[in-house]
């Protein structure tokens, strides 16, 4: 295939009806978000959109995006103007989205992109958060802080076995939902990556179908991981003590938002 070929190729699977919108919020990844992004592309092979945000147009992963973009009209930077973190750029890249289902995954390469199709298909069939699990049987951990690993093994089988949630890995944020009833109930979060332990709270109380498709976590073998452990815990507990509770209508979810927090739009 001729270059020319190969680009009017990829423009053709940019334009065509998108089944869904990849979500990766970024922080002075520089050259490192390229091989997550060709991982992506190489792999994945029905219509979507890579939205890579960033919440400065100084950030280091900024050129690095826009000369993958050149090359695949597939990807596309977005500038989050809705504040700084990375609970405000998944939010803005919500509102950027055009599909229906929305993938969030990390910059890091850490997630595995042979997990995208068949999330996307469960969210056709009905579901309304697919999980990519570590904890299930055939999903593993490779690598990590062994206390992060810990807590996040702790709070995902046990909200699995207790709360009923759906999934054994909650807190993971490599998830694929359904954007309307996401746009539907809000998201609250301001900080960190407590998004998918969040909209899996909120998915419980309203008896929304949650899944989950076994994935294998490798950590990252480029650059320095941004988890703030410390200062993200207490909202992972809020959402955690959140998945317990009784009973809620997708209303009253979104009224919280109204006086808690911006729904997204």
């Amino acid at each position: 295939m001729t270059d020319v070929a190969a680009a009017l190729d990829l423009r053709d699977a940019a334009t065509r009806e998108l089944r869904a919108s990849i979500v990766i919020p970024v922080y002075n990844e520089a050259e490192a978000i390229v091989p997550c992004l060709q991982r992506i592309v190489d792999i994945v092979t029905i219509p979507i959109e890579v939205l890579v945000v960033y919440d400065s147009l100084d950030d280091s992963s900024v050129p690095f995006v826009e000369a993958f973009g050149e090359r695949d009209p597939r990807v596309r930077g977005v500038l989050n103007e809705l504040g700084r973190g990375p609970a405000k750029a998944i939010r803005a890249g919500f509102d950027a989205a055009k599909a229906d289902c929305v993938i969030v995954t990390m910059a890091d390469g850490s997630d595995d992109p042979e997990s995208i199709e068949h999330m996307v298909r469960l969210i056709e069939r009905g579901c309304t958060i697919v999980a990519a699990s570590r904890y299930m049987p055939g999903g593993a951990q490779v690598g990590g802080p062994w206390f992060k690993q810990l807590l996040s093994r702790g709070a995902g089988l046990s909200l699995y076995w207790f709360a009923r949630v759906g999934t054994r890995d909650a807190t993971n944020s490599f998830k694929a939902y359904r954007r309307d009833w996401v746009e539907k109930v809000g998201i609250e979060s301001e900080a960190g990556f407590e998004i998918g332990i969040e909209l899996v709270a909120k998915a419980r109380r309203c008896g929304a179908y949650v899944a989950e498709v076994p994935t294998i976590w490798l950590d990252r073998d480029i650059g320095t991981s941004n988890f703030k452990l410390a200062s993200w815990l207490p909202r992972y507990l809020h959402w955690y003590r959140f998945a317990y509770g009784p009973r809620l209508s997708a209303e009253s979810l979104a009224a919280r938002t109204s006086t808690e927090g911006t729904p997204i739009q």
